[in-house]
């Protein structure tokens, strides 16, 4: 472990030029043509061949060691998010309504970091490792996408899967993780409520549907309250009202728009049936009418299989030592299409600190002040390599070929809490 940090903080020199790199030039979505490029060349200078998605800018790299062992993939996503960046860094967003912030241009960097760590290490790697890097995490289903492309097929089965994210809330160079759910799933719907416009100073003439929908949105709070298990909890944020056009004019519709947050299957599919019912009940009493509907790109819980969170902890303990390798006590209410991956193979997910020095309370991700210390990427350099060099099964039998770089299979392409100090509550806050 010793071995693997020094390696990971003499290449951290190159990964926070790629991070910034990155960030100064943050893409959106699927279509992340400047950044594929960007690992693709990164790649090809360790030593390693690349493989692009077709339906989206995903790069999949394989390195396998001497010896037949365990498969391990490590994904770093790669997409900025669709708002405006005020932190005032030299290397600041040069695209106007964009900005990173939500670490993801420091898990490319990190990842390419250990894949450069890991090839230096390769004859003690037991196995072989994919690296995947991934577009379209921020409500584009990237790692589904690349899913269906052909991942698991292509380069699986794999033994174990292990991703990073980072937080701006967890003290520098802390690794935080948990068993079971991780991140709550992500359900975004809008509600229609329909009446009959008319004049605003003759409403009985009209069917009004404001009265409705603003019960609506207190009705769904305590529908929470009263039919969601307290130890199940679950999130039903409504956060845009649309409807009206003049202060004289009772419109024909209003239109709601919100979250549904859930950290179990039984809580998710109990709340959007619950919603739909309360928004189609509470219509009817007003005589209207509503619809409830859900957008196509909704997020399962992400869920770390137990075996693999047990792993994560021993190697974050080893590696940062065991004080500053912390289990949350509980999920986080954020999402992660990760959460994709995970239900097909087993794998988990952990949180890694960059807290910024000097700040006494740090912008949180998704912020339009959000920054990160960057030392604190060596940590999760050391980290991605670990988790390929610890072995979760016993196997050394010595492979066919033994030829250096990458080794890719053919075929298809392939393309979701407050600072910390010790002792206290070690949950990062949402973070997608």
């Amino acid at each position: 472990m010793h071995d693997l940090l020094s390696g990971a903080g003499r290449l951290l020199e190159g990964a926070v030029d790629v991070r910034r790199r990155i960030h100064s030039n943050p893409e959106l979505g699927l279509d992340l043509p400047a950044t594929q490029q960007l690992v693709l060349e990164e790649l090809d200078a360790i030593g390693l061949r690349g493989r692009t998605g077709v339906r989206c800018s995903s790069v999949v790299a394989q390195l396998e060691g001497p010896s037949n062992g365990p498969s391990t993939l490590l994904r770093a996503d790669m997409d900025a998010l669709e708002m405006p960046e005020d932190t005032g860094l030299p290397y600041a967003s040069k695209v106007e309504g964009r900005m990173h912030a939500c670490g993801h241009d420091a898990h490319v960097a990190m990842l390419l970091g250990a894949a450069r760590l890991l090839v230096e290490h390769r004859d003690r790697l037991p196995g072989r490792v994919v690296f995947m890097f991934q577009p379209g995490e921020e409500g584009h289903d990237g790692a589904r996408t690349m899913l269906d492309e052909g991942l698991l097929e292509d380069h699986g089965p794999f033994d174990q899967a292990f991703a990073l994210h980072i937080s701006s809330l967890l003290p520098s160079g802390w690794l935080a993780c948990r068993p079971g759910p991780m991140l709550a799933s992500a359900d975004e719907f809008h509600i229609t409520v329909t009446g009959r416009g008319g004049h605003a100073s003759m409403p009985h003439d009209a069917v009004d549907p404001l009265p409705a929908a603003c019960e609506i949105v207190t009705a769904l709070q305590s529908m929470v309250t009263r039919r969601v298990p307290a130890f199940d909890p679950a999130v039903v944020t409504v956060s845009t009202i649309h409807g009206g056009t003049a202060t004289n004019v009772i419109p024909e519709r209003v239109v709601l728009g919100g979250t549904i947050r859930a950290v179990s299957d039984r809580s998710r599919d109990l709340v959007l049936a619950a919603a739909a019912e309360v928004a189609s009940h509470i219509a009817a009493a007003h005589h209207c009418e509503a619809s409830f509907d859900l957008e196509p790109h909704s997020y399962p819980v992400t869920v770390n299989d137990d075996a693999m969170a047990a792993r994560v902890m021993s190697v974050a303990g080893a590696l940062v030592g065991s004080e500053r390798a912390v289990v949350m006590p509980s999920p986080v209410m954020g999402a992660e299409d990760w959460s994709y991956v995970l239900r097909r193979t087993p794998g988990a997910m952990a949180f890694l600190g960059a807290a910024p020095p000097g700040i006494a309370q740090p912008a949180p991700n998704h912020s339009n002040r959000f920054v990160i210390d960057e030392e604190a990427m060596s940590v999760g350099i050391a980290m991605y390599a670990a988790m390929a060099l610890s072995s979760p099964r016993a196997s050394a039998s010595p492979r066919a070929s033994t030829s250096p770089g990458a080794s890719t299979s053919p075929g298809a392409s392939t393309s979701p809490g407050a600072s910390t100090s010790p002792g206290a509550s070690t949950s990062p806050r949402a973070s997608a």
